[in-house]
């Protein structure tokens, strides 16, 4: 390995002060990328052991692709997108780098307006939009019985917020339970709870597997944002 403090270095002639300098963006990039994930049970892992749970089971899946990342549970049970306005501003602490934000199943179940889900979101995007990071905005996939017109209006916020603030957009958070997208509830038993809305073990194995890259492509944003961003420290 070449060492930069050699005779034969790149640094060649360059004090270690000022070499510590150069590569302190490189170090900086090279830490350990944090993201937020913000959503209700089905982030928060409800009814799991905790290893079994989506964030825990998304940082190994993270990890056995050799990244380098912090995985902060920000999931609650019941959580609307109401509640997850309220509480984006703390949440989003100084060393999140990126944020996945899974909202809007409990919306749905309690039959909130969609218009009054889609404000809520946009909020909270304007709340990243402010700290500048970028995000993964993970949709859902509202059931045949709440009618076509709500269905409609309901699934096409996600895909229109994504474009409206240029995020990432995963189009379901269960896309991973079904082989066919056509699939119904039935075909995805076998991965869910008792309770029939919420996955099991091996279902949020194939829920990590499904959004993992795209959760990969959120980390190589963060890091090209964090890049973008540093600036030298000022002299003492």
């Amino acid at each position: 390995m070449l060492n930069i403090f050699s005779p034969y270095g790149v640094l060649r002639g360059f004090s270690k002060s000022v070499a510590a300098v150069l590569l302190t963006p490189v170090l900086a990039i090279a830490e350990p990328v944090t993201i937020l994930a913000l959503g209700d049970s089905l982030t928060q892992g409800y009814g799991l052991v905790a290893q079994q749970g989506f964030v825990p089971q998304m940082q190994r899946w993270l990890e056995d692709q050799g990244q380098e990342v912090a995985l902060i549970n920000g999931g609650v049970s019941g959580d609307t997108t109401r509640g997850g306005l309220a509480r984006i501003g703390w949440s989003l602490t100084p060393e999140v780098d990126g944020l996945i934000i899974a909202l809007g199943g409990n919306d749905l179940l309690r039959g909130i307006d969609p218009d009054l889900s889609r404000r809520n979101l946009a909020g909270i995007l304007d709340v990243a939009g402010a700290s500048a990071i970028p995000v993964l905005l993970v949709g859902i996939h509202v059931p045949n019985n709440y009618g076509a017109e709500y269905k409609q209006v309901f699934e096409s916020i996600y895909p229109d917020l994504a474009a409206q603030y240029d995020t990432l957009l995963a189009d379901n958070f269960l896309a991973g339970l079904y082989d066919n997208p056509n699939d119904g509830l039935a075909s995805v038993v076998r991965f869910l709870q008792s309770d029939g809305l919420h996955p099991n073990a091996a279902g949020v194995t194939r829920i990590v597997d499904a959004l993992g890259p795209m959760v990969e492509e959120l980390i190589s944003l963060s890091k090209q944002k964090r890049a973008s961003s540093w600036t030298p420290a000022e002299k003492p």
